[in-house]
């Protein structure tokens, strides 16, 4: 069994109409039992449109619960692009393999520049991200491992859905985390905008987080884009995805972000409209669903809301971020997979951070936690 069973439990369109129809009475039974623990119900009667005259006290009960168990931190990290080669036909993306753009896979030497930059920048957590491409495999990507995990404190990746024994050996090699968006949890609407190659298979990826699971990654990274369907749903959903991830892989620890469409490489498409309000309500009803979850928000966002979200239950943030491939240590800001909103400098965002007694974190963890960081 994976959660593509339990997913199919559940339809989208039912779901919608079950949180649409959410009264006032459930959102405050919900606030009330915020101490005790809130279920998948919970959950929908936060995110509905019901919730929204109690968005004051979500705000203030998330910032109380984040502020308990987090302290007044922020971690800081940043992406490091490694190629933009992608084999999938993706109708939001500047990567899109039919986007008549330059295409660049990072060699050691680059991969080392990126490296420089990002470590004089003070970063001790990175993401490396890629296309969806064969050309980027399990062998590159334990090359880019090696390369990097002497610089860095931990390193995450946000690529291509793989096997549960590449998983396993990038764990092996020093890999901290994953990160895997399902986009949409709306199989019409998933269909719609993957249109070629292998991120078309829906269910490969929906049962991307079991063989993460399995490999015994230590955290796993969740979310959807909102945008592409109806937010409320998409994040319902991935709560369902995150209890069903804790229920079976309870040693694992879990993130979740919030990116939402941003202008990219190729024609525009309709956008199901997603407030900062709305975002805004998501946070709430996340950090009062899960005290333990971390919550990262990413420079989609503009620095004015960035800065407010720190009070929501954000508790990691990226920053000084290029979304091109060599974009930190060339300084060319081509090749992107799309624009970004916040362009703050890391000192910058920091400096921001400690203006309201936040403390920004650049290590939380260590190299000595992974399994071959002794011998790097």
């Amino acid at each position: 069994m994976s959660f593509l069973d339990t997913w199919k439990q559940h339809d989208f369109a039912e779901t919608s109409r079950a949180i649409q129809s959410k009264t006032e009475s459930d959102v405050r039974r919900a606030l009330g039992r915020v101490r005790a623990g809130l279920d998948l119900d919970d959950l929908a009667a936060l995110l509905s449109p019901a919730a929204a005259p109690f968005l004051e006290e979500m705000a203030q009960l998330s910032h109380q619960r984040t502020v308990e168990r987090f302290g007044r931190t922020m971690q800081i990290f940043a992406p490091m692009y490694l190629t933009n080669v992608c084999s999938n036909v993706c109708t939001y993306c500047g990567f899109s393999a039919q986007n008549k753009i330059p295409r660049v896979i990072l060699n050691d030497d680059q991969i080392r520049a990126e490296a420089a930059v990002l470590k004089a920048r003070g970063i001790q957590h990175v993401l490396f991200v890629t296309g969806e491409s064969k050309r980027a495999s399990r062998d590159y990507f334990l090359n880019a491992l090696e390369i990097l995990r002497p610089s860095f404190a931990s390193l995450s990746m946000e690529v291509q859905p793989i096997s549960e024994e590449d998983y396993a050996a990038l764990a092996q090699g020093g890999l901290s985390a994953v990160i895997v968006y399902q986009e949409t949890y709306d199989s019409t609407v998933y269909t719609k905008h993957h249109l070629k190659g292998p991120k078309a298979d829906m269910a490969y990826r929906l049962e991307t987080p079991d063989r993460l699971g399995r490999a015994g990654l230590k955290k796993i990274g969740l979310g959807a884009l909102y945008g592409l369907s109806d937010w409320r749903t998409d994040a319902w959903f991935t709560g369902l995805h995150l209890r069903y991830m804790e229920k079976h892989y309870w040693r694992t620890r879990y993130s979740i972000s919030f990116p939402r469409l941003r202008p990219h490489a190729g024609a525009e498409i309709e956008i199901v409209p997603t407030s900062e309000r709305d975002l805004v309500q998501a946070f709430c009803a996340y950090r009062l669903f899960s005290r333990e979850l971390e919550l990262t928000l990413s420079t989609r966002e503009s620095p004015a809301f960035r800065n407010h979200a720190i009070r929501l239950g954000v508790n990691t943030m990226s920053a000084g971020v290029k979304t091109n491939p060599g974009g930190y240590a060339s300084g060319e800001d081509t090749l992107e997979q799309f624009q970004i909103s916040d362009e703050r400098s890391c000192d910058e965002v920091a400096a921001y951070l400690r203006s309201q007694s936040y403390e920004p974190v650049w290590k939380d963890w260590d190299a000595t936690y992974d399994a071959q960081a002794l011998t790097a």
